[in-house]
């Protein structure tokens, strides 16, 4: 099989046209090609497929097997690997998702895809659509406890669940613990990405996120955007933000009503053949 590997910001992915429905890759497939030692190495795999009412389809795989709904550094990759393969040739492109649509806009320069803004749509924060299971109509600013350990979270929907959790301080193994941890909780049935966030100033954050079903990554598009909604809702941050991530930054902006957009590159690393 053909492919191509890009990155987002560090977080990696596998893509391959899948728009001839010849490729069916089983659970073991893909957590051995996304293996760093043993396959390929990557945080997922993006199939692109065909869509009856979209400009083109995106399937999401985590590492670890499961399918993801969305990803927001995987929609910046797959946009620039579709303009630049001539798979869909313009400037605004509708992409369906299990999430729904999201539309990334890009800028060319002579040919090439520099930058990419994705309307991401509209944060929820309702605790049954997230799903929440908390005794609140939304999951805004309320305390959990997760072990033994109290927190203060801000759940959020960005079309895959997040928890936001705001910290003094970001330490990695802290991270890596407590992601593991309050991924699995009870309060969210179907899992959840963990975002800890450090405010630098309203317009300057910095976040760490450990993503439901590939861990500790250096960059997450959508874990991005709730922690910022999250930080605009609690009246922490202005409409505007700079996030600072492992792996580089995004600019992320909401006006805190209508959909939320993401702005920021995407790197076309590698391609080459693969057997099953």
């Amino acid at each position: 099989m053909n492919f191509y590997k890009y990155h987002g910001l560090g977080n990696d992915f596998i893509i391959m046209d899948n728009r001839r429905n010849n490729i069916n890759l089983s659970k073991e497939d893909i957590i051995v090609l996304c293996n760093r030692n043993f396959g390929i190495g990557a945080d997922g795999i993006l199939l692109a497929e065909n869509s009856k009412e979209q400009d083109i389809k995106m399937t999401i795989y985590n590492s670890d097997g499961s399918q993801a709904e969305m990803c927001g550094n995987a929609t910046r990759c797959f946009a620039k690997y579709l303009y630049e393969k001539d798979i869909v040739k313009k400037p605004i492109i509708n992409i369906e998702t299990l999430a729904g649509v999201i539309i990334p806009e890009l800028e060319i320069k002579n040919g090439i895809v520099a930058n990419i803004k994705v309307d991401m749509g509209k944060p929820v924060f309702e605790a049954k659509d997230i799903p929440c299971n908390i005794n609140e109509k939304a999951a805004i600013n309320v305390s959990v406890e997760i072990d033994s350990i109290e927190y203060v979270i801000t759940a959020v929907l960005m079309g895959v669940p997040h928890v936001v959790i705001f910290k003094d301080k970001l330490v990695d193994e802290e991270i890596i613990k407590e992601g593991k941890m309050i991924e699995v909780s009870d309060y969210f049935p179907l899992k959840t990405n963990v975002n800890f966030v450090k405010i630098l100033n309203r317009q300057e954050i910095v976040v760490r996120t450990w993503e439901r079903g590939a861990g500790y990554t250096l960059a997450c598009g959508t874990g991005s955007c709730a922690s910022v909604a999250a930080g605009i809702i609690n009246g922490l941050l202005d409409n505007r933000v700079l996030v600072h991530l492992r792996g580089g930054d995004l600019v992320i902006y909401w006006d805190g009503k209508n959909n939320i957009f993401m702005e920021g590159v995407a790197t076309e690393v590698f391609s080459g053949k693969v057997n099953i």
